[in-house]
């Protein structure tokens, strides 16, 4: 399954180095953008790569050294040694304690954790968005789902891609609950890892939108219970297609 492999210590490939080419230099260089502020280093660090993870310019299994990340990003070791060590945290990364850091992987079993947890969370924050609703959340929903509607007749898969993480950005921040939006923020981030996107399979455009709107109404009226179980139903919808995908079914 492109993209997907097991964990580190469980037959993974034989490692790869960013030196042997797997990114270039110039790739992983253009995530890092220099902090204008003194002290903030590390975040720009840890900012560039962690995208350059979730884009896939760094590959699992690829192996990172301190040197040779701050020979590319033109700092010090000490601001990468802590932003391998944050990245590990968030479980991007695998620090070894003889071989040094590697890009984790995501095994299938990892990626039917990740949609059980996304599910229960999604709905959760759903149900506190319906809840809550905030003056502006209603209008924010209709003109995502508006410009989601637009790009999917126009097939722009790209854009609906962004537009589908925004909509679900939108619920969470509603939600009000700042351990839980620091929760969908991690999940998001490994699913932004998986190959592809459920949204380029046949129909799947349609279909998103009409389970959208199951929630947006339910969020609308302020019924939580109908909006925890729409997006819990959404989600489990995704997680069928994903799976089928990636079984090739």
């Amino acid at each position: 399954m492109s993209g997907v492999s097991r964990a580190v210590g469980e037959g993974v490939d034989p490692p790869r180095t960013a030196r042997q080419g797997e990114p270039t230099a110039g790739a992983l260089s253009a995530y890092f953008v220099p902090p204008e502020a003194r002290g903030r280093t590390t975040e720009a660090v840890t900012e560039a790569l962690r995208e350059a993870i979730l884009d896939g310019v760094l590959a699992p299994s690829t192996w990172l050294r301190e040197d040779m990340l701050a020979e590319i990003f033109e700092v010090s070791r000490t601001p990468v040694r802590e932003a391998l060590r944050r990245l590990a945290d968030e479980g991007l990364m695998i620090k070894t304690a003889h071989h040094g850091t590697v890009v984790a992987g995501l095994s299938l079993e990892d990626i039917l954790a990740l949609y059980i947890v996304r599910e229960n969370l999604e709905g959760l924050a759903a149900r506190l968005a319906a809840a809550r609703r905030p003056g502006s959340l209603i209008t924010k929903l209709e003109s995502v789902q508006s410009a989601m509607r637009r790009n999917a007749e126009r097939g722009d898969d790209q854009r609906l891609v962004q537009q589908n993480l925004e909509f679900h950005r939108i619920i969470r921040e509603a939600a009000g609950n700042p351990y839980l939006d620091r929760f969908l923020t991690q999940v998001e981030q490994a699913v932004r890892r998986l190959p592809g996107s459920t949204l380029t399979q046949p129909g799947r455009p349609e279909g998103m939108l009409l389970e959208h709107e199951a929630i947006l109404d339910a969020i609308r009226t302020g019924n939580g219970e109908e909006a925890e179980r729409s997006a819990k139903a959404h989600m489990r919808r995704a997680r069928e297609i994903r799976l089928s995908a990636l079984l090739g079914h």
